[in-house]
């Protein structure tokens, strides 16, 4: 059995692109596609779809929507210091491990 892949972001974190067209814009992630080590970020690389009207969209035309990003290009967005910044874990006193800001050594949620 695969392992399962740990990533230093996760759904809903902030995150600034650091690498690419869109570097400098920061979002919260949408959903994570650990196969393919892509991520999708509100309001971040959008592209144009030209869509046939079908059953699911009544209305056809060319609708915009958010495209995966690689996950090497994100940098989570710190809520304390509110900069992008590496990631380190932790193994609390009860066994259970955490993510935290290697800049100020708080505990992302």
């Amino acid at each position: 059995m695969a392992q399962r892949k740990r990533y230093h972001i996760k759904r809903d974190d902030m995150v600034m692109v650091i690498a690419g067209k869109e570097k400098g814009k920061t979002g919260k992630v949408l959903k994570i596609f650990p196969k393919k080590d892509r991520a999708v970020v509100e309001k971040v690389n959008f592209i144009k779809r030209h869509m046939r009207p079908g059953a699911h969209s009544r209305q056809g035309g060319i609708v915009e929507k958010e495209n995966p990003i690689p996950i090497s290009n994100l940098m989570v967005v710190c809520g304390k210091c509110t900069d992008p910044s590496r990631v380190g874990r932790r193994v609390l006193e009860d066994g259970k491990s955490v993510r935290y800001c290697k800049k100020c050594d708080e505990i992302i949620e």
